[in-house]
């Protein structure tokens, strides 16, 4: 049976993982969403409701990021403390795997 510390480690790296794809993804859609609006209103007939629906949906995607970032930010610091508490596994692939996402993961809260 598998150590549940690596597996622990394995469950927090991949929660983080999927955060960070998570607020990539709401950045992209805010972005798109933004040119889908600008496309409609650049049309000589569009229709003000479409457009108003367009700006909702714009703007439940903008509120989705802060919420996301900070889930990220909670899952990040739950995984460096196991990191942390856990360096007699730094040899261990899961370990160095985690390593690499919480650097990713870094990068992403500083975008």
């Amino acid at each position: 049976m598998a150590d549940p510390k690596v597996r622990q480690i394995k469950i927090k790296t991949g929660i983080v993982k999927r955060l960070v794809k998570e607020k990539q993804m709401y950045e992209k859609d805010v972005e798109l969403q933004k040119e889908k609006i600008a496309k409609l209103k650049s049309e000589p007939n569009s229709d003000a409701y479409l457009i108003r629906k367009q700006d909702e949906v714009l703007e439940e995607s903008r509120q989705m990021i802060p919420d996301t970032r900070k889930r990220l930010y909670l899952a990040l610091n739950d995984l460096r403390n196991i990191l942390d508490s856990e360096n007699d596994l730094s040899e261990i692939e899961e370990y160095i795997t985690a390593q690499n996402i919480v650097k990713d993961a870094e990068a992403a809260l500083e975008a």
